[in-house]
């Protein structure tokens, strides 16, 4: 049977036969050529390789291969099977085959995507990871086929266009189109090729690189120009090179440096070579935060990262994918760190890091289908479902623990060491590890067995003894694991001692210690004293959950609002909040916790984590009969801290954020109702499009409003993004109509646009129409079976939209013991695809979770 996948096994054999050279493709987006120019391309691709002899195949995924030659003779195309063109019997020696083809535009984001706006303006943008270049041109779609890159585009002449090498002007080409021949790359590998074309608006800039001058464009769609501010994009990227450059000794490798925001991007970003593509929700059209320009400048140095790790150094599989991920989340939180200690800029990257990102991994990690960072992936299947908080956060916290065990010098020495020794290659994990010993003068064997290649999270106890003075007599840290991963860990801890003073709950001594094994004796704190709190991962240097001794959990309750260190806040919240997933204490107990101490929290990633976690135990981890009052008393909170917040601060914004998106009573919704009318809206919060649209989405969840509401907020913000809103709020009313409709244009619709499918998705189940969706657990059962047969659609639906309705349609609000046991059942006996299984899966652990904690809301 004919499959798009690709296994490690036929990789490595294919690389026993041949080796590419280099690309020369042309891409022809005119329209000419083809009978349906709004729906398919014109491509042409002239292949150099080398051949040992053999027999292998070429990946292309194309409608049609109109012809096909092998140094000029003519190659037999009839078995191509829609994915793969076999290449029989090649003779040893070099070769070039050539394949012109008939491609087809993405509309779900996966390949060349293309997207008309709501003014007419046609955007293309590819996007190739884990193996979609083979959608544009025909390729070895694999990592370690690394070649040069040399691509040519026929477009209209007014038209931008951006790949990997810097841009060129288009030459005249016939009535209204132009040729824009770009320059060959170095080598690199098919996923991080790129075009991005179309009515682009485009801000020309440069930076300043160790390598010389670079050109650096910023660009956009042209009904978002307002809201880019490229002075800043630009300005964070220049201070990213300055770190990455410094920090790795080894300059930037490509010979430009684009960032491109497109529309209905399925990631936050990707990092192709030279030319980086964002979603461009990171456009913002209505006040943000603080926090939420940190976040994106964290994406663009994030990406930028990858120019070194990824790109000019390359996994040799996707075994290797979060040496990728993990090394780009840790360097951009570093260079974060590093740019807010030179410039005095922003919040403590390393809080919000552990506030954000480290709570996903938490999360991730306590699923059944957790897996280890260094993952098995034999084959494409498997790689694009380890695109989580393990592959990124998890392998980022690991890696900063391993800096603390090394020392940052050493490991960016061992770093820079190894982009030097392995540039424009293809590298393993043994690779780098070699590199940071010889670095370092440490044996990291020890590393690899515990940390990178076991899951789990383990948990932390301190043990400890004091006298009549409260002097500690002894002390201890006790470590377990779940059984289903038993590995004991060896741990770089730090031990906070925390005390009441006249300023706060302040840090008056510390110890940093290796801690291993069931039980690690810490006697330099014997004879030290106990005080008020003891905290155990003071400094977040480890990844492990925290259990605290009775009189610190009382102390932390009292006054986790005069605690001063971010990082331990940081450590403190993500204590509480896995104590209450673990359902040892009651979600109640957290709301309380959130409302106490989050007005006096200053890291803005905190306060936005915390209150999101507090709507969850007010909601779906709260007994049903307890949810309302549960609510009121949320909601209650959220309005005084809204009340003491400054007028016009980015606290004010977030708590009136989170109050609209938890506001059910009749009361709460006249409130933010009023909102939309300027009346007693809160000092200077200004209630722009993004409000009003939460506002509107709210009052849509509880049926205060209708189809006419959301038409006429929609003429009010009449844009695609506005649109997508609209769609989001449709699905979400509470009436057998709204949801028929959402679920066919989910479920049966392959023509809805990609972000307007998300949001329809998102919108369908919420708490509180438990009748209206009560269909819905059977429809859900029978999509499962549907997508795992690949019916209806289904089997060329991309890897996105079938995620996006197997997370988002899951029937959370009706899950009962009943509910999970069928669907379990489903798993054992029936014939779910990887993915099924696995998407199915989270949601059951986390139904079953929610089950757990709203038996602990009752006692």
């Amino acid at each position: 049977m004919a499959t798009a996948n690709i296994t490690r096994e036929e990789a490595v054999l294919r690389s026993g036969v041949v080796k590419a050279g280099a690309y020369r493709v042309t891409v022809d987006v005119t329209g000419n050529g083809v009978a349906d120019p709004e729906r398919t391309f014109a491509s042409h691709t002239e292949l150099d390789f080398a051949s040992k002899g053999g027999s292998t195949h070429l990946d292309v995924i194309a409608d049609e291969i109109r012809s096909a030659t092998l140094d000029g003779a003519p190659l037999p195309i009839d078995g191509f099977d829609g994915y793969r063109l076999p290449l029989k019997d090649l003779p040893e020696g070099n070769h070039t085959i050539v394949v012109d083809a008939v491609c087809r535009y993405s509309r779900t984001g996966e390949g060349l995507h293309r997207f008309v706006d709501t003014d007419g303006k046609i955007y293309l943008y590819s996007q190739f990871e884990t193996a979609d270049a083979r959608r544009m041109y025909a390729t070895f779609e694999q990592p370690d086929q690394k070649a040069t890159f040399q691509l040519t585009v026929l477009a209209p002449a007014h038209w931008s266009v951006f790949t990997n090498s810097r841009s060129v002007e288009g030459q005249p080409a016939g009535e209204g189109t132009a040729r824009f021949e770009h320059a060959p790359t170095p080598v690199i590998s098919t996923y991080i090729t790129a075009l991005v074309a179309g009515e682009y608006h485009v801000v020309k800039g440069q930076i300043n690189s160790a390598a010389g001058v670079l050109p650096a464009s910023v660009a956009c769609r042209v009904s978002v120009a307002e809201f880019l501010d490229a002075d800043r994009i630009l300005e964070t990227t220049q201070r990213g090179f300055e770190v990455f450059e410094s920090a790795f000794g080894v300059p930037y490798a490509f010979d430009s440096y684009d960032q491109i925001f497109v529309p209905e991007f399925n990631f936050g970003a990707m990092e192709n070579a030279g030319c980086v593509t964002f979603r461009d929700q990171y456009l913002f059209r209505s006040r943000v935060t603080a926090r939420e320009m940190e976040a994106r400048d964290n994406t663009i140095l994030h990406e930028l990262a990858h120019m070194w790790f990824g790109d000019l150094v390359t996994m040799q599989w996707w075994d290797d994918l979060w040496l990728n991920e993990s090394f780009a989340e840790w360097a951009s939180h570093f260079a974060a760190d590093e740019i807010a200690r030179k410039h005095g800029t922003g919040a403590n990257p390393w809080a919000s890091f552990s506030n954000e990102r480290k709570a996903w991994a938490y999360l991730q990690d306590q699923l059944s289908t957790t897996h280890p960072i260094a993952a098995d992936m034999s084959d494409l299947e498997k790689v694009e479902q380890n695109f989580d908080g393990i592959t990124y956060a998890k392998g980022a916290s690991v890696l900063k623990l391993l800096v603390s065990f090394v020392g940052i010098e050493a490991f960016t020495k061992g770093v820079g060491n190894y982009f030097r020794k392995h540039a424009h290659g293809n590298t393993t994990l043994a690779d780098l590890l070699t590199e940071l010993e010889a670095a370092s003068g440490r044996d990291l064997s020890w590393f690899t067995g515990q940390w990178l290649e076991s899951a789990g999270v383990n948990t932390l106890r301190a043990e400890f003894e004091v006298d009549e003075t409260g002097t500690f007599t002894r002390f201890a840290v006790v470590q377990t694991a779940p059984e289903a991963w038993p590995t004991l860990r060896t741990h770089r801890l730090g031990i906070g001692i925390y005390a009441n003073t006249d300023n706060g709950l302040e840090r008056v001594d510390y110890v940093e210690t290796d801690v291993s094994g069931e039980r690690t004796e810490v006697p330099a704190l014997v004879g030290r004293a106990r005080r008020d709190v003891v905290l155990l991962n003071d400094g977040d240097l480890t990844f492990a959950k925290i259990r605290l001794d009775e009189m610190s959990r009382n102390a932390l309750v009292a006054g986790i609002d005069r605690l001063t260190d971010p990082l331990a806040r940081a450590v403190t919240w993500s204590l509480f909040w896995d104590s209450v997933r673990d359902a040892e204490i009651a979600p109640q107990e957290l709301v309380s916790l959130a409302l106490q101490g989050v007005g006096s929290e200053k890291d803005m990633a905190a306060v936005t984590t915390v209150l999101a976690q507090a709507a969850v135990c007010s909601g779906r981890f709260m007994a049903p009969e307890l949810r309302e009052a549960a609510n009121m008393k949320l909601v209650t909170g959220l309005a005084g801290l809204l009340k003491d917040a400054e007028p016009g601060s980015d606290a004010q914004l977030i708590i009136a954020k989170t109050l609209i998106g938890v506001a059910r009573s009749e009361s709460a919704c006249e409130l933010i109702r009023g909102w939309l009318h300027d009346e007693e809206v809160p000092t200077d919060l200004t209630v722009d499009t993004e409000v009003r649209w939460l506002i509107v989405a709210a009052l849509a969840r509880r049926g205060v409003f209708g189809e006419k509401e959301i038409a006429a907020e929609l003429e009010r913000d009449n844009t695609n993004t506005g649109a997508e809103h609209a769609a989001g709020a449709r699905s979400s009313l509470p009436t057998p109509e709204a949801k028929a409709e959402a679920w066919r244009l989910a479920t049966a619709d392959p023509d809805v646009p990609n972000e307007t499918h998300r949001s329809i998705a998102m919108g369908f189940v919420n708490y509180g129409q438990e009748d209206v969706l009560a269909p819905y657990v059977d429809a859900y059962a029978k999509l499962a079976e549907t997508i795992s047969k690949r019916e209806d659609g289904w089997d060329t639906r991309g890897y996105a939209a079938i995620g996006a309705v197997l997370r988002w349609l899951f029937p959370e609000t009706l899950a009962t013991a009943d509910v999970v046991g069928r669907f379990r059942r489903y798993l054992e006996e029936g014939e779910p695809t990887d993915q099924v299984r696995r998407l199915l899966s989270e949601r059951l652990d986390e139904a079953e979770r929610n089950l757990r904690v709203q038996e602990r809301s009752r006692h």
